[in-house]
């Protein structure tokens, strides 16, 4: 006999001096043997697009089953746009907004209380072409400093070059396809000119809007998980009466509806040239904006293959050091650095404050201002890794013609780009066969129109 349910059983023992009859309950508890997860892997996507589909499956147990995602922070949730029905185990996304690679945890519980996880990677390729159009074509952040092609000198004030202690630093992609379960790098997103605003709290430093039309599905640098920066970064498209405009938030959190940052900052009319208050801060320390200065998928790939890359980069990229100088230089418009400089005749300039190209300063204790554009020095060889390496030859590439741009303080040589499935991983790591010696400062003074616009005079 094989039970299917907890039972009474009545039992009869008989022997030639009789029989004894006494009753026993036996406990069942059934089972398809042991609970687990049988899909392995779902399909990838594309960030702005509907989600294929995909259905977790589970055996052994104790049906019915419930379908989780873990909220531990050594696993990021679905990709931003996609949601798991607990029930039936189904995965679906109208428009998924996340990008990059993501390894969540699943978590199946049966009737019974166990459990079982199985890990199942999301391969979500990027959709940022719109960051080129980011501010006009005249903008310093689309204006080449290769000498060859502009004749922009060195910069050679007191102020401007890196800190002689992290030279030995090799360039670092703080980018790319999945980094420990996450996706690697700074996300943004497109959203059309009728996307509605929700409310936004910032509740530490300062605050450029108090409503904007961030979605429920924007990304979040490091996934909602992080204990990080939490970029969030959103282009809303033109339309109507509408310019097109960038809004960037600093630890964003989504609230189930509004959204709470610890900064945010706002340029309107990404259709001008103008800058940021002076002073006032954005959503990184030198007071620049995020988006167009991350080096993306899409550029370098451009109409070619991950494989065969045949794009190009028209901005200098985003990079950090460990401590910035506590000055700026235009195009930055503030700073969160260390260090001092004394203007020429001895007067101390004072810290948390613009210093010039054109007027230098007569000496400083610490360099590296926020804002100024490192360029790869034309005699520093193209590494052999590049030949094998599309994807960071294009880079290269870039550093020489457009430069890298002092935005943030950070690992020392960190360059920041966006996720993207579409990375090669191992081909990005030909970046480090530079280091920041290679680099060196460009005076870009003769460029500017407006101390309070990024437009150039060339």
């Amino acid at each position: 006999m094989t039970p299917t349910a907890t039972t009474t059983y009545t039992l009869t023992a008989t022997n030639a001096a009789g029989s004894v009859t006494a009753t026993a309950q036996v406990t069942v508890s059934a089972s398809g043997g042991t609970l687990t997860i049988t899909t392995s892997s779902c399909p990838g996507g594309t960030q702005g697009t509907a989600y294929a589909g995909c259905t977790l499956a589970a055996t052994g147990g104790a049906p019915p089953y419930t379908f989780s995602v873990s909220t531990s922070t050594s696993f990021p949730p679905l990709p931003e746009g996609m949601s798991l029905d607990a029930t039936t185990g189904n995965i679906t996304g109208s428009l998924i907004g996340g990008q990059g690679t993501y390894t969540p945890e699943f978590i199946v519980t049966d009737s019974a209380g166990t459990q079982a996880t199985q890990d199942i990677t999301f391969a979500i390729n990027g959709n940022n072409a719109f960051l080129a159009n980011i501010f006009p074509s005249t903008s310093i952040f689309h204006h080449r400093v290769d000498a060859a092609t502009t004749g922009l000198p060195v910069d050679t004030s007191p102020a401007a070059a890196i800190y002689s202690g992290y030279l030995p630093e090799t360039i670092k992609p703080f980018f790319g396809d999945t980094y420990a379960n996450f996706p690697n790098g700074i996300p943004a997103i497109q959203v059309p000119s009728n996307q509605p605003d929700v409310s936004v709290t910032t509740t530490v430093y300062q605050s450029y809007f108090t409503s904007g039309p961030i979605p429920a599905y924007a990304p979040v640098e490091g996934t909602s998980n992080s204990t990080g920066d939490r970029h969030v970064l959103v282009y809303l498209q033109a339309g109507g009466s509408s310019n097109p405009a960038l809004y960037e938030m600093w630890q964003g959190i989504y609230e189930g509806g509004p959204w709470t940052d610890s900064s945010n900052a706002l340029w309107p009319n990404v259709a001008s040239n103008a800058l940021t208050p002076q002073g006032m801060g954005t959503s990184d320390a030198a007071g620049l904006p995020v988006a167009p200065l991350l080096v993306n998928a899409d550029e370098v790939i451009g109409t070619g293959t991950p494989d065969a890359p045949n794009g190009t980069i028209q901005h200098p990229i985003r990079f950090t050091l460990n401590h910035m100088l506590n000055y700026w230089v235009w195009p930055a418009t503030e700073t969160a650095g260390v260090g001092s400089c004394t203007a020429v005749g001895g007067a101390a300039i004072p810290t948390e404050s613009q210093i010039s190209q054109s007027a230098p300063p007569a000496s400083c204790t610490f360099s590296g201002p926020a804002g100024e554009i490192y360029r790869l020095q034309a005699s520093v060889p193209t590494p052999s890794c590049a030949a094998t390496s599309p994807q960071a030859a294009i880079i290269i590439t870039a550093l020489r013609n457009y430069g890298i741009i002092l935005a943030d303080n950070g690992d020392s040589g960190g360059l920041i780009g966006t996720p993207d499935a579409r990375w090669n991983d191992n081909d990005l790591m030909c970046l480090e066969s530079l280091t920041l010696a290679n680099f060196e400062p460009v005076n870009v003074s003769s460029l500017i129109v407006s101390n309070d616009s990024g437009a150039t005079s060339q």
